[in-house]
């Protein structure tokens, strides 16, 4: 179980700097596209450039559907996917694994998997056209879901048996 608990720490540290990033770009993008700073256009393109310099980081179409809905959204998503992924890596790190607060560390993340990119997509769709290669990561996203449910499942069979063991003990 050391191993695991290993990985997990890892795993939670690159999740969580997968945090920062995603919550980085995402303030950063709005600062640009708010203020005009570190702001290129060329045609309806816009390019944000690394700060001080003129290194191209970000590149989008310029409207506001495309940045509202398939750009800033999506930074904001998966930071929140990244974040949920981190609380449950860590649940792995914990001395006791089979805990009510484990399984709603679980809960959180095949809830989030299993509708939020569906309910994002559909909402975004409303709005501007999506792309094919989108369907594949609604499908990623419930098949993690999935996964994630039948983890959670089975933690919560574990603190079952943990609670009969403690009634006759």
């Amino acid at each position: 179980m050391k191993k695991v608990k290993n990985i997990a720490k890892n795993l939670f540290y690159i999740s969580r700097f997968c945090v920062f990033v995603y919550a980085f770009l995402t303030i950063y993008s709005a600062i640009s596209l708010l203020t005009g700073w570190s702001l290129k256009f060329e045609g309806d393109y816009f390019n944000i450039q690394f700060p001080f310099t003129k290194q191209t980081i970000l590149i989008g179409e310029y409207n506001l559907t495309y940045i509202f809905l398939d750009y800033l959204m999506v930074f904001v998503l998966y930071g929140i996917f990244f974040w949920l992924l981190g609380n449950v890596l860590k649940v792995f790190m914990q001395p006791k694994l089979f805990t009510q607060k484990n399984i709603k560390q679980l809960k959180y993340f095949y809830i989030t998997n299993l509708f939020v990119p569906s309910v994002a997509t559909v909402f975004a769709y409303t709005f501007s056209t999506i792309d094919r290669d989108v369907v594949l990561l609604i499908i990623l996203h419930f098949i993690i879901g999935i996964f994630s449910y039948f983890l959670a499942q089975i933690f919560k069979q574990g603190v079952d048996l943990q609670n009969e063991q403690d009634l006759y003990i």
